[in-house]
């Protein structure tokens, strides 16, 4: 439901919202051209996560403050990552509510509230990472597993679409993805042994369009990858936002952990498409080529890091590049056209593999699968790094991520699938206190430019912008910015709260604002006086 609003805040309202221009398809392909603006989940459709204003530089930094706080009215985990359109901010507040905001005063302009089941199988909290837009809709995914439309000026409900049934342990976390006229959504569940799939619905009627299983069925590609009837518990979900190439025509999206978790007895094989990048057809759902990280993974090193697409010259030719620092503890560089494996190379401590062949299939060790005595391995079960967004900055040609330094005691157990229930076959902990950093790769060779170390692993993404600065965050609750091209550490504020969200940098008024969740709250910083 949509509440009424103040006459003073509806007034405010119509005058933002009548300046406002449709976001239309071609508003989003162009969205680097419109730095004032965020316009979709990563900032563009390459999920570079890089804000091209320079009102805030290295220089100047140090006079950021806070000027404004939105107080979010939950007590689950904010992950929120909000859209910034025309001077309005859109952003979903956990479980599954949606707020706009004025992006220079924080004022609430209007808020939508779904209602969630009392009971939602959740692995891993009933939270919501974002909105995407187009024209006079934002769409938002549930964590009771279904897709809504509403009406950009009021928050009315438009449509309401059923992805899966929650009861079964589906549910949907991220932000969609929309192409052309479609709106591309996965789904969360891998704990719970369902069978992962990747849907496009048409944004002006909520029908679907097309569904692509990310566990293959029988007759499908890559269905003989399961042993037995494994495959209908195999999970995979695509549990995380993807990015496009319009020139290509190809939409990717990474794939989450097989199930169960930690026992891989009875699914033989290497489990298709687990752990995967892959490359399809917005329009048809056909997929182009698939590339698989973590063939028949039993470390729960979900692939759903975003992937990020960039060009750079590689083996000694330009390349169209897709990027991924993956939960496994190794950053990749695939050409994304082809899925042609390029380069891999670890950016955390990893002992599970000797190296990654000319394949792109990694060599593993001896002993290093979870056992009843538990079997000790770095990177943990959290991985190198996990969904928070990395950045990649066109100033600087630097690949920024945040990481995970932690090792983790991997124990094995039996499993036995009912719906709705966790289906993980082990359990885990942690074999040290572990630390963070971030570091800077080069994409082209994988080398660590320069690292920045965070006491704690980190769960808040990255930022980059033209003035030469990559915020971040930490769990101790402090919001940080570094000189993007050495690391040094330039600026930092106390932000109220954990910060396990990913910033976003707009233009409201004429003024450079950096937004980040911290805790229970939406905090907008700016420069303020000398």
């Amino acid at each position: 439901m949509s509440r009424r609003l103040p006459a003073v805040t509806f007034l405010l309202l119509l005058a933002v919202l009548r300046a406002a221009e449709p976001v239309s398809y071609q508003r989003l392909l162009q969205a680097a051209r419109e730095p004032g603006n965020w316009l979709l989940y990563s900032g563009n459709y390459a999920s570079h996560r890089h804000s091209r204003l320079a009102q805030i530089t290295a220089a100047n930094v140090r006079k950021l403050q806070p000027l404004w706080v939105y107080q979010f009215r939950t007590a689950q985990k904010v992950e929120t990552s909000p859209l910034a359109v025309d001077d309005v901010l859109y952003l979903t507040s956990p479980p599954n509510d949606v707020v706009a905001l004025d992006a220079a005063t924080g004022r609430k302009l209007w808020s939508y509230e779904y209602k969630v089941p009392d009971r939602v199988p959740a692995c891993c909290g009933v939270v919501n990472r974002g909105l995407a837009i187009l024209d006079g809709r934002l769409f938002m995914a549930t964590v009771d597993a279904y897709l809504v439309a509403l009406d950009l000026r009021s928050g009315r409900l438009l449509w309401k679409t059923k992805l899966a049934d929650y009861e079964q342990g589906y549910s949907a976390t991220s932000a969609p993805l929309v192409i052309r006229d479609k709106v591309l959504l996965g789904v969360s569940g891998g704990e719970y042994g369902v069978r992962g799939f990747l849907d496009a619905y048409d944004a002006a009627t909520g029908q679907r369009a097309w569904r692509f299983y990310t566990v293959p069925g029988p007759g499908d590609p890559g269905f003989d990858t399961w042993a037995g009837d494994s495959w209908k518990t195999g999970g995979a979900p695509a549990w995380l936002t993807g990015s496009y190439d319009a020139e290509l025509n190809l939409a990717y999206f990474t794939t989450g952990n097989p199930g169960p978790d930690w026992n891989g007895e009875a699914r033989a094989g290497d489990n298709l498409y687990s752990n995967s990048v892959l490359a399809l057809q917005p329009d048809t759902g056909k997929l182009v080529w698939h590339f698989q990280f973590t063939p028949h993974d039993i470390h729960d090193w979900d692939a759903t890091q975003i992937p990020v697409l960039a060009d750079a010259v590689l083996r000694g030719r330009p390349r169209k590049l897709l990027l991924h620092a993956n939960r496994n503890g190794f950053f990749y560089a695939l050409d994304r056209a082809s899925g042609e494996f390029l380069l891999a190379k670890p950016f955390v401590k990893q002992t599970w593999a000797k190296g990654i062949d000319d394949r792109g299939r990694p060599i593993r060790l001896p002993d290093t699968a979870p056992s009843l005595e538990g079997t000790k391995l770095w990177p943990g079960v959290n991985g190198g790094t996990n969904w928070y967004s990395p950045s990649y900055s066109p100033a600087t040609g630097l690949f920024y991520v945040a990481a995970q330094e932690q090792g983790t005691v991997y124990f094995t157990a039996s499993a036995e699938y009912r719906p709705g229930s966790l289906f993980l076959g082990g359990t885990n902990q942690p074999a040290e206190r572990g630390y963070g950093a971030v570091r800077a790769l080069v994409p082209a060779t994988g080398e660590v430019r320069w690292e920045h170390r965070l006491v704690t692993p980190p769960w808040a993404g990255l930022l980059s912008t033209a003035g030469n600065l990559v915020f971040g965050g930490t769990e101790e609750g402090n919001f940080f910015a570094l000189d993007a091209r050495t690391g040094q550490h330039l600026w930092s504020y106390p932000a109220g709260g954990r910060i396990i969200a990913n910033p976003i940098s707009y233009l409201s008024r004429g003024r450079q604002y950096v937004a980040i969740a911290a805790g229970d709250l939406l905090v907008a910083f700016g420069l303020g006086p000398e």
